[in-house]
């Protein structure tokens, strides 16, 4: 049986600056631009956009053009790839601008990317190298058509890695801010569940809070949140326009710790309060892209169209339970 979440009550924009992660120089900080003096709450039906992260079918191996078409022919409105993929397309003599024409020949957008540039770790020198590949990343998705990549804590994600501060952290999410302003390619502050660094969402919320930076955003995941220990409810208090691209998944009834990626089932079909969760991201302005993202190894067994097809039906009946 799905867990339920306690709704909390809708917040302001100071109370969440000054409470919502424990932050207490908080409120002293400047006014980003997605931020509201409320918390904006949406009673109209959902309108999201529907997106498909080529991670659910990569174990079918099929070319990036291949997973487009797929994409497109079940019904997505976007694609998440990955930038590994991009490269195989260039190596095996595809062009950039064959992808990005494919893209918006079958109607679709990229809205994100998935990328692990390591712009995260103390080290300087590993660091330097790790945003020099991060702009090399931003230059492929925008050559493609895209406007968005993830930021996730590669390289301080072990449990081995070193303790990072998290104000060190929004120093270094400000500087990639700022080169994703040069590329036009916005970095999306990623969680990961099982990572030393950035595994709980408070941390990411402060990281934000931190950075105080116009363009900051957030990449949620459902299996992520759950894996890490995160409180559900707290994306009840935060501004929808915080949020681009929203990872949805579902996850078996086991205790977190005990889960890795490719538990990730479809949504629906596992014991995340799917409800809640959508629910709330409509009643905060929420209105961008639920991008599906698997690792399900049983899936990948499967005809990679049922697979995308099987989700997009799942997250749209989701979806069609809060009407």
């Amino acid at each position: 049986m799905q867990h339920e979440i306690e709704r909390p009550q809708m917040i302001g924009r100071r109370e969440w600056l000054a409470g919502a992660a424990g932050f207490v120089v908080a409120a002293t900080l400047g006014r980003p631009a997605w931020a509201a003096d409320e918390v904006p709450e949406s009673s109209q039906p959902a309108s999201f956009r529907y997106c498909l992260n080529t991670s659910c079918i990569r174990g079918q191996k099929r070319p990036l053009a291949e997973e487009i078409s797929i994409a497109a022919e079940v019904g997505y409105d976007g694609i998440e790839p990955w930038i590994g993929e991009i490269q195989q397309h260039l190596a095996a003599g595809g062009s950039l601008e064959d992808l990005r024409r494919h893209v918006s020949d079958s109607g679709l957008t990229v809205e994100s990317a998935i990328g692990f540039a390591r712009w995260i770790v103390d080290d300087e020198s590993e660091r330097k190298k790790g945003i020099e590949q991060l702009k090399r990343d931003m230059e492929l998705v925008r050559a493609i058509g895209g406007t968005r990549i993830a930021a996730p804590p590669v390289g301080a994600h072990g449990k081995d890695a070193a303790d990072l501060d998290l104000a060190a952290v929004a120093d270094r999410y400000a500087a990639v801010l700022e080169l994703g302003r040069e590329t036009g390619v916005t970095p999306q502050l990623e969680i990961w569940g099982p990572s030393k660094n950035l595994s709980r969402l408070d941390q990411a919320l402060e990281v934000l809070k931190r950075c105080d930076d116009p363009d900051a955003c957030l990449l949620p995941d459902i299996y992520h949140m759950y894996r890490g220990g995160s409180d559900f409810a707290q994306l009840a208090s935060l501004p929808g326009g915080m949020i681009h691209v929203f990872h949805v998944n579902d996850y078996p009834a086991r205790p977190p710790q005990e889960l890795n990626d490719s538990d990730r089932v479809y949504p629906g079909d596992g014991d995340a309060p799917m409800a809640d969760i959508l629910g709330m991201l409509q009643k905060i302005g929420f209105r961008g892209a639920l991008s599906l993202e698997l690792f399900n190894r049983d899936y990948w067994q499967q005809d990679p169209r049922v697979v995308a097809e099987t989700g997009l039906k799942k997250m749209k009946a989701a979806v069609a339970r809060l009407a």
